[in-house]
């Protein structure tokens, strides 16, 4: 019983977010422009601590742009006349929205202009490395789930529905070591993805049709990543 409340909190939290880029076209542009700066971060090979320095700054802008849409619809709720106070608070939350939007500017400015200034194609060529490629790989693939459930209309992420995200991920991985493990690991790794893909079935969370669409997914999506890397 406790397992499914964790489960409906995450899948709560992830509507909010999901409701915030339906409506909200700054949203829109943190979500985008963070993807991006994460990209160029990792293409330019940047060092782990200005890695992390951009992560938490990204999260920072996003957190403060879910607080703005709390702050307006409970003020909305609240009244939908004009008030000092009301007004205040939006424009309050607005303001922190502001401020994390210009220090993840300087941050990235820090970050970022040296290696621009030094910016040739034999940089652009450079490996990737493994350890950063499953990550952005894993987490493309859960946006991808997500996305593909809230275009059609899907209110529970994280349990049923088209398609598996469990199928997506496990086979992701399974992709994963395919391109930098060994025989071995990749037939195990693949094993694994087709017991999880068997056990949502089984369990009759999702349809084989539901299964094999995630699997898909997590297979072409993490196949994409590597063989950027690869050229």
């Amino acid at each position: 019983m406790r397992s499914r409340d964790i489960f409906a909190s995450f899948n709560y939290a992830i509507q909010g977010v999901i409701y915030t880029l339906r409506t909200q076209r700054n949203m829109k542009i943190h979500f985008g422009t963070g993807a991006l700066v994460l990209i160029l971060a990792v293409a330019l090979r940047v060092s782990r601590s200005e890695l992390i320095a951009l992560f938490l700054t990204v999260g920072m802008v996003i957190t403060a742009e879910l607080l703005n849409t709390a702050v307006e619809e409970v003020v909305n709720l609240v009244t939908n006349e004009y008030h000092p106070i009301a007004a205040t608070a939006k424009n309050v939350a607005a303001g922190a929205v502001l401020v994390s939007a210009v220090i993840s500017v300087f941050v990235g400015y820090l970050v970022f202009v040296d290696k621009l200034a030094a910016l040739d194609a034999s940089l652009l060529r450079s490996s990737i490395p493994p350890r950063y490629l499953v990550p952005m790989a894993v987490a493309a693939v859960a946006a991808t789930i997500i996305a593909i459930k809230a275009a059609h209309g899907h209110d529970d992420y994280l349990r049923g529905g088209m398609p598996s995200g469990h199928a997506a991920i496990a086979f992701a991985l399974a992709t994963a070591i395919w391109f930098t493990g060994s025989g071995v690991t990749t037939v195990l790794g693949f094993a694994i993805a087709l017991l999880v893909a068997h056990g949502r079935v089984d369990c009759r969370i999702h349809t084989f049709w539901e299964v094999l669409a995630g699997a898909l997914v997590g297979i072409l999506v993490t196949a994409f990543f590597f063989q950027l890397h690869l050229r």
